[in-house]
């Protein structure tokens, strides 16, 4: 458990923090624009579209629309959604977790239409298109010569299989 030193260093923490990056004043969700838009203690007023957001990205307008401000100002929860962000965080541009903003990404790229990617598609194509997912290596089965055969345990007389002369 946290004893009473440890709630003084984190209060300190924000408070130099507070001194040295922008905080959340006022915060509201703007129905014309389809954004979130957050006024700032620096005079300057952030915009975001919930789309963009972790957790945001399938809220209703109506789900959006209370928005509570931390004492702190550093972070912003929507109650109807049980969704919270981080307000230094969306000044640096994150607006979720390492691994969803990844996808993200992902699907970015994958969208794209370059002169590049074109090429590679069709020279993929070519080649009989993208490869089927297959068993990992070292499974029971194995191909062969077109066709799978599949592995036996210990050495079993097959019809197949030449027998050693006697």
């Amino acid at each position: 458990m946290a004893s009473g030193d440890d709630f003084e260093r984190a209060n300190k923490r924000a408070k130099d923090l507070q001194g040295r990056v922008p905080h959340a004043v006022s915060a509201h969700y703007d129905r014309k624009t389809g954004r979130i838009v957050i006024d700032l203690s620096s005079r300057v007023t952030l915009t975001v579209s919930p789309g963009d957001v972790e957790g945001l990205e399938e809220a209703h307008p109506s789900q959006l629309a209370e928005i509570e401000i931390s004492p702190s100002g550093f972070g912003l929860h929507f109650p109807a959604v049980d969704a919270d962000l981080y307000v230094p965080g969306l000044l640096e541009g994150v607006l979720g977790s390492k691994s969803w903003m990844a996808a993200g990404l992902g699907q970015i790229g994958g969208r794209s239409r370059s002169r590049a990617k074109k090429t590679a598609s069709r020279a993929n194509g070519k080649l009989g298109g993208r490869p089927r997912k297959g068993r990992a290596v070292g499974s029971a089965r194995k191909l062969r010569a077109g066709r799978v055969v599949r592995k036996r345990a210990g050495r079993r007389a097959s019809p197949h299989r030449r027998q050693p002369a006697n």
